[in-house]
């Protein structure tokens, strides 16, 4: 696979020697164990798979490199570029500035850009409506678009099918740029609509088999579903594709779900599926695939707590949060910081939406067992920081050292 240019402070001595050879020995990634790093009386079980992904790296390559080949040019990010807080800071540090928020929200109005201004496509993607509001003004927004290869192959299937005469089902958060970049591609040809999760999937059933009235479906899904969109007509064939970072367990299982729904509806004979529901099993991003294979793998083991790393609106990383939940008190943190003392810690709950303190998070013990992990979005470096932090705090940062030399690192 590619290698990118990323700069050197995003990178991580100690991780990426665990990853160098946990890829020499498992060619294939087929080992799903977590590494185990014994730091005196605490152990780190690190996930095998994490942190940046290959359309990450390739969007912060991108960025950087329009940066330094645009000097004295204003530059723009149409939008959060990754949803890592430390990296679009460094971005603005050096002198982009963005254009809407995450939530598309406006913050530099159209009419102050011109032309001359270098605009940056995030590594989401956008809307084919915003591409021509780009050209509109004179800039090419493929100059610099850092779409992830894995999304633009979500479109390029969601196309495939959709020209074949299949509406397109996305499962993906509504409002999430990627959702509506691929609902934008998708509308361009064939009806969409878009499903958050397995309850509207069971919702979108009652509507497959006739069991609910028409007329409520555009209640339910409103503004999820493309223009002219025909209850009566558009659910006869379809095809699930899905916002990359979603659990790719519940796209599965949705898109299951949906299929056999639609087979028994229309009574359809075995080995003629595909003549109502199309395979769609080649969108699903590897990356989430591995973290997420590699989170549930790492729960086999015996921990006290477990502690994600990621931005607090990062998709992939909130679902790592919830599989770790399920098992043992998690904690999702953005950076270092969020590890205040022994006794504090601040992370973000998703239940509630926002950041709060909890105390006694470590328990009272010798021999600690922390798990840790990251999403697609957050530099290794910082995953070692975070894991620093977890030695200093529980006594054990004399045996940084003795880690870093047993993986090879040398000062």
């Amino acid at each position: 696979m590619k290698s990118f240019n990323v700069p050197i402070h995003y990178r991580s001595p100690l991780i990426n020697a665990i990853k160098q050879k946990r890829k020499a020995e498992d060619k294939l990634k087929k080992d799903y164990t977590p590494t185990i790093l014994h730091f005196g009386s605490l152990s780190i079980i690190l996930a095998r798979h994490f942190g940046f992904c290959y359309g990450v790296e390739n969007a912060i390559e991108i960025a950087f490199r329009a940066i330094s080949e645009n000097p004295g040019k204003r530059i723009f990010l149409l939008s959060e570029m990754i949803h890592n807080p430390g990296v679009n800071a460094d971005l603005q540090a050096l002198g982009v500035k963005f254009i809407m928020n995450t939530h598309g929200k406006q913050l530099t109005a159209w009419e102050d850009i011109n032309a001359d201004d270098i605009v940056i496509i995030p590594a989401f993607g956008t809307t084919l409506e915003m591409e021509q509001q780009l050209r509109d003004k004179g800039i090419e927004p493929t100059l610099y678009e850092t779409t992830c290869p894995f999304v633009e192959k979500v479109w390029n299937r969601a196309e495939k099918i959709g020209d074949d005469g299949y509406t397109i089902i996305v499962h993906g958060k509504p409002k999430h740029e990627e959702t509506r970049a691929t609902f934008s591609h998708s509308v361009a040809h064939t009806p969409t609509l878009i499903v958050k999760d397995m309850e509207q999937a069971q919702k979108l059933a009652e509507y497959i088999t006739g069991t609910l009235k028409h007329e409520q479906f555009y209640i339910d899904f409103k503004d999820q579903y493309s223009a002219g969109f025909d209850v009566s007509k558009n659910l006869q064939r379809i095809g699930v594709v899905n916002q990359t970072t979603m659990l790719a367990s519940e796209t599965q299982a949705i898109a299951d779900y949906l299929k056999k729904v639609i087979l028994s509806h229309y009574n359809v004979a075995a080995g003629k599926e595909n003549e109502r529901f199309a395979d769609t099993r080649d969108t699903l991003c590897y990356a989430t695939n591995d973290n997420q294979t590699a989170v549930q793998r790492m729960l086999e083991e015996a921990a006290d707590l477990a502690i994600v790393i990621g931005g607090y609106n990062s998709s992939n990383t909130s679902h790592l949060v919830e599989l770790c939940e399920e098992k043992l008190p998690t904690y999702f943190i953005k950076d270092e910081y969020c590890v205040v003392s022994g006794n504090e810690i601040r992370h973000f709950d998703l239940h509630t939406h926002g950041e709060k303190t909890s105390s006694d998070y470590i328990p009272a013990k010798q021999a600690l067992r922390i798990m840790v992990t990251s999403g697609a979005s957050c530099p290794d470096a910082l995953v070692e920081r975070v894991i620093e932090r977890l030695a200093e705090l529980t006594g054990n940062s004399t045996t940084i050292n003795e880690v870093e030399e047993e993986w090879g690192i040398e000062e």
